[in-house]
């Protein structure tokens, strides 16, 4: 993809976020903070006022959304929008995803479900202004999984000894209520259990459990189900319990944990799978598939469930192909040619919207499963559409990109704008290495992408006249006018390489010290190479 192009996809180049009337009153609202970052890890400045006013738009509105339930002490991210509270499903990634911002609301994203879990084991499924709920179980990304990644950020001894404590006890309950059946599966009981509220895949079904007791199964003779999205998050929770007990040196806790996780694995893969489909799909409680195919299947892939052989066949048949969720602004929630999607598409729709959530949970398994590419466009599709928008809003039609209008302020989808912004364009700390995604802008745009490092230090990207410089330490790295990721260790010796453009890419890596290069060793001169799109290259 030439740059040009890709400027006017992804909202980077100037006029891109040309926003409607009711952002100016929503930056001028009073109760939010005239600065929301400016004691963040992360800092972003670019000429393009346009793309600086919506990024500043979504910092105001997460900070907006930062606040004290009545049943906990502790400051939480809040979903927003309509939704006054934090949900299960959601609210730990969110958490981990605001982390370089607030890495306290972070792990009260996670703590405050602990605090709040009853003595038989239940996480409450939310945890809301007006209630605490237990009438679903409502879990999409393991609780156990992101508050094992904040742990890698933040070393905190409490979030891991709380979490796997909590998780064990988590994964205990699920077993004795959710497994009526004894297959060894996670059941769905009700329609929320997996918060794919009007989506066909529950037509005719209970929102919620009866009492709203999670323990108890509607009398439907349909139900329970055996379902891959909920079995994919119990795999997910035990393989990160299972790295948190290795850490505690509870060495036969974790080998344990991982052939539990294989055994649930095994089950997904021969009882879930139509390979006829190269779909995942609930199974009835008479033994027969529900066909229809939606984001059931990414969220499977969230947990990497599948190996990257069968992964190849999905992708392809599924989630890469355009007549089903390979959609114009990906990804729907119910494929486009499924006989199922539901249109007109109403508000807060599992019925083919495509949904911020699932947006944000994205990187989870296409970085995993190697397209950091398609990535790029996924990420490049919703930030221009986030940037015609007039806030921050739930869902959009996959094939317009028109968002549907709620009450604004939507956490998912202003950290997808965030989170998508550095991921295009920005530095990112991983546990051990530094990821430098190069994107440079229109020549005429200078921008900075300043991360402050966990350890003390800085990493940054400066763009200006079309190149960009790596800055570690304030010390210049190398210098670029290409598009390519590049992946260094903390002292910023260059390991590898990856295509996030559409294209091949030629890539010339011009070294720090140019005036010495002639003189340097070979392996310090300038590096140049080509690159495939989803193509990684070591060095």
């Amino acid at each position: 993809m030439k740059r040009r192009e890709f400027l006017r996809q992804s909202g980077l180049a100037a006029g891109a976020f040309a926003l409607r009337p009711g952002v100016g009153r929503a930056l001028g609202s009073p109760e939010l903070p005239e600065d929301p970052s400016a004691e963040s890890n992360l800092s972003f400045t670019t000429s393009d006022a346009a793309c600086r006013r919506v990024y500043q738009h979504a910092l105001r509105a997460l900070a907006g959304n930062v606040a004290v339930l009545p049943s906990s002490a502790r400051p939480v991210l809040i979903e927003g929008s309509s939704y006054r509270g934090v949900w299960l499903e959601c609210a730990p990634q969110e958490g981990l995803a605001y982390s370089a911002i607030r890495p306290d609301l972070a792990l009260n994203n996670h703590l405050i479900f602990f605090e709040l879990q009853r003595d038989d084991g239940q996480i409450p499924c939310s945890i809301k202004t007006s209630e605490i709920g237990f009438g679903q179980i409502q879990m999409v990304v393991p609780i156990a999984a992101t508050a094992w990644d904040l742990y890698r950020q933040t070393g905190s001894s409490e979030l891991l000894e709380t979490a796997y404590q909590g998780g064990s006890r988590w994964d205990a309950w699920l077993r004795q209520y959710r497994d009526t059946r004894h297959t060894g599966l996670c059941e769905g009981f009700c329609t929320y259990d997996t918060g794919h509220d009007n989506s066909p895949r529950w037509a005719g079904l209970p929102n919620r459990c009866p009492d709203a007791d999670a323990r108890k199964c509607p009398a439907i003779a349909s139900l329970p189900r055996l379902c891959p999205d909920l079995s994919a998050t119990v795999y997910g929770g035990r393989v990160a319990l299972a790295r948190m007990a290795r850490e505690l040196g509870r060495g036969s806790e974790a080998d344990r944990w991982l052939a539990d996780a294989e055994a649930i694995r095994s089950l997904i893969l021969s009882r879930l799978y139509s390979a006829e489909d190269a779909a995942f799909y609930d199974v009835d409680a008479q033994g027969k598939f529900v066909r229809i195919r939606g984001d059931v299947i990414s969220r499977v892939l969230g947990e990497h469930v599948v190996d990257q052989k069968l992964f190849a066949t999905i992708y392809q048949r599924q989630m890469h192909n355009p007549a089903a969720f390979w959609a114009p602004y990906p990804f729907p929630s119910i494929a486009l040619n499924d006989p199922a999607f539901v249109r007109p598409i109403p508000r807060n729709s599992w019925g083919g919207a495509a949904q911020a959530l699932t947006a944000l949970r994205a990187p989870r398994w296409m970085e995993h499963y190697g397209k950091p590419a398609a990535l790029a466009r996924v990420m490049q599709k919703w930030v221009e559409a986030i940037g015609h928008a007039s806030d921050f809003y739930q869902q959009m039609d996959p094939l317009t990109g028109a968002f549907t209008i709620d009450p604004g302020g939507y956490s998912p989808a202003a950290l997808v704008l965030v989170d998508f912004t550095w991921r295009l364009a920005g530095v990112r700390q991983t546990e051990s290495s530094l990821e430098w995604n190069v994107r440079p802008p229109a020549p005429g745009v200078h921008s900075s992408f300043l991360l402050q490092l966990r350890g003390g230090g800085s990493a940054e990207i400066r763009y200006s006249g079309g190149h960009a410089e790596l800055l570690l330490n304030r010390r210049v790295l190398l210098r670029t006018s290409d598009t390519v990721r590049l992946v260094t260790d903390s002292e910023g010796k260059l390991k590898s390489a990856a295509g996030i453009s559409a294209g091949v890419q030629k890539v010339t890596l011009q070294r720090s010290l140019l005036p010495l290069r002639e003189r340097l060793p070979l392996r310090d001169r300038d590096v140049s190479f080509s690159i495939a799109p989803d193509e990684s290259r070591m060095f």
